[in-house]
């Protein structure tokens, strides 16, 4: 079980490849666990973060929580061998870190810090330290709906996020649904994440069984909201009942009752919850909601008179009023570049806050390797030596004359002189 982005198994499932689906289908008091190859032995210290404890495994990867030597701040620290990936693996790696150094919600885990080496790469990423709603579930049990509510509007509000900036996540389970201190959801791992096109479907099967849509059951291809879409009406249905509404003791017999479509409603969810539910968990994908419709919902507001559901805006970011562009200091590793580029991904925007040192002694050459929006950095950004800018031109403004000897007269002839020679 991963508490960070990890790779680990579902309500009751493993992970899939491309080449096709292997899961077993369980109950929600179960979780299947994968084995993790064993890594390289960590040193104490990875760049300014000192490691701590393991706080979760999976195939080939580990999560360690750190602590950042000189704010004090802890984080999650996800470590992957690269020895034991494949190209492809790779591949799909580098994707995921790509999608999610251009993601910037407040329920979405944030990457702090990617460092890479020969045979290792660090992802330092946001701590959760409530753990998963899946633990939560199983802890506590189903939530009352006011709570489910709660948590859900940030679920809804995260994934028409990503959606908007054309991501689909194809892993939403509670598994990948974390809680910080203040009880708030992180949505996490995006291994399965990638960037859809209107008009060009994607057709791989990834994900967890008891989350799947029907058409992924079935072999179609897909836009990609949709499916993200069917998950989130699942999701809805284990918050408030504490149980899967499709389930099953192997495949195939869950695959028969998500095609059928039939769940039982349990006596106590409430009328209004009922119906939005029956919008998100619709067989044909051409008839499911969108989120929009979603945000709009009685359900989903109710409580929030005034507050209603709104698409998240990401911030701009505020660099000053300066007239001189900072610059700030990079790693001594980074390429130049500080953003992964892929040519159909959009690229966050330039951040105001400075890079700092924690991938120090890796290779330069690495495309990896880069910092985004650390707020564990504590470096002063330089000014910017190569500025080819026309320098603004000299004034009086803020300038205050003194007459120290002479008359007023010669005094305010001089002032003027000067005023007039810098074209005032």
């Amino acid at each position: 079980m991963m508490t960070v982005t990890a790779e680990h198994g579902t309500l009751g499932s493993g992970r899939s490849s491309d080449k096709g689906p292997s899961w077993s289908s369980r109950s929600l008091g179960a979780r299947c666990r994968n084995s993790i190859a064993s890594c390289p032995e960590e040193q104490p210290h990875v760049g300014n973060y000192r490691l701590l404890r393991t706080i979760g495994k999976g195939n080939f990867a580990k999560v360690k929580l750190a602590r950042h030597i000189l704010t004090g701040r802890e984080v999650a620290i996800k470590i992957i061998d690269k020895t034991q990936l494949n190209p492809s693996s790779l591949q799909k790696l580098f994707r995921e870190v790509r999608i999610m150094k251009g993601l910037n919600h407040p329920n979405i885990v944030k990457l702090f810090e990617v460092i890479e080496t020969e045979k290792t790469l660090y992802l330092v990423m946001e701590y959760a330290s409530a753990g998963e709603v899946f633990d939560y579930l199983v802890s506590h049990g189903r939530m009352k709906e006011k709570e489910a509510r709660a948590k859900f509007r940030q679920i809804v509000s995260a994934v028409h996020y990503c959606h908007q900036k054309n991501i689909v996540h194809r892993d939403l389970k509670a598994e990948n649904l974390l809680l910080d201190a203040e009880a708030n959801i992180k949505i996490a791992d995006f291994g399965f994440s990638n960037e859809f096109t209107l008009g060009s479907k994607l057709d791989t099967f990834c994900g967890s069984p008891p989350y799947a849509a029907p058409e992924l059951f079935q072999g179609k291809k897909y836009d990609g909201p949709e499916v993200d879409i069917w998950s989130l009406g699942v999701i809805l249905y284990t918050l408030v009942s504490g149980s899967l509404p499709f389930d099953g003791h192997n495949l195939k017999e869950l695959r028969e009752r998500v095609l059928r479509g039939k769940y039982r409603v349990p006596f106590y969810m409430s009328t209004d919850c009922e119906s939005i539910l029956r919008r998100f968990l619709v067989l044909n994908p051409a008839k499911r909601c969108t989120l929009e419709q979603i945000m709009e919902d009685k359900w989903i507001n109710i409580g929030y008179e005034g507050e209603e559901l709104k698409p998240y805006l990401e911030p701009e970011e505020d660099c000053g009023p300066s007239t001189t562009p900072l610059h700030p200091k990079r790693s001594p590793t980074s390429t130049g570049d500080t953003e992964l580029k892929e040519d159909r991904l959009p690229t966050r925007k330039a951040s105001c806050s400075t890079t700092g040192s924690g991938s120090r002694g890796l290779p330069p050459s690495s495309p990896m390797v880069s910092s985004a929006h650390n707020p564990n950095k504590a470096e002063i950004p330089e000014r910017r030596k190569d500025n080819t800018s026309t320098p603004p031109r000299p004034g009086l403004r803020g300038v205050l004359f003194r007459r120290v000897a002479g008359t007023a007269l010669a005094f305010r002839t001089l002032v003027t002189r000067i005023s007039n020679d810098l074209e005032l």
